[in-house]
């Protein structure tokens, strides 16, 4: 019976052969068309009794229960650390995309603030450079007057002269009026 045990042990471990790969593209070109299929024969383990089995089996079993469930918490704590790497990884993203909005923001502001200080002393330029033509203006036409004076003047006594030299009956000789 320990024989059988045994051989029931080695049958479980025993190795599989893997099938062949399937064939290429090029191997399937040479190969002439055949339409027929070839049907493997699979044959199957006589169930055994778990009485006549033994305790070789039940260990076996135990083993392979223990196996899975080692390799169950394995991968369910795999599964864990990748949803926690994941987790934070999404967080650092999320921080680091307020934290780039939160500084876009106050250059933003900062921005708008110089533009509004730039408008605002534009605004003074323009109301100084207006209050220096105005300036202008008024200088030019003071001076604009004094020459309408002046001219009056000169006129006044070009006539004045002229009227004196009428009645004295004289020519006038060379004015020199450019002197005083």
């Amino acid at each position: 019976m320990a024989e059988e045990a045994a051989k029931d042990v080695a049958e479980d471990k025993a190795i599989v052969p893997l099938a062949p790969p399937p064939p290429s593209e090029e191997e399937e070109k040479d190969k002439p068309d055949d339409d027929s299929k070839a049907l493997a024969i699979v044959e199957t383990k006589a169930l055994v009794p778990v009485e006549k089995r033994g305790s070789v089996d039940r260990d076996a079993t135990l083993a392979r229960f223990t196996t899975e469930k080692r390799l169950s918490l394995i991968k369910a704590w795999e599964e864990s650390e990748k949803s926690k790497a994941e987790n934070k990884a999404q967080r650092k993203q999320s921080e680091i995309l307020a934290w780039e909005n939160s500084k876009k923001a106050s250059l933003e502001a900062e921005l708008k603030k110089i533009e509004e200080k730039l408008l605002k002393k534009k605004a003074e330029y323009i109301e100084r450079m207006k209050n220096k033509i105005a300036l202008l203006h008024k200088s030019a036409e003071e001076k604009r007057a004094i020459i309408e004076a002046k001219r009056g003047e000169d006129l006044l006594m070009a006539e004045e002269t002229a009227a004196k030299h009428r009645a004295t009956e004289t020519s006038p000789k060379k004015t020199l009026l450019g002197c005083f």
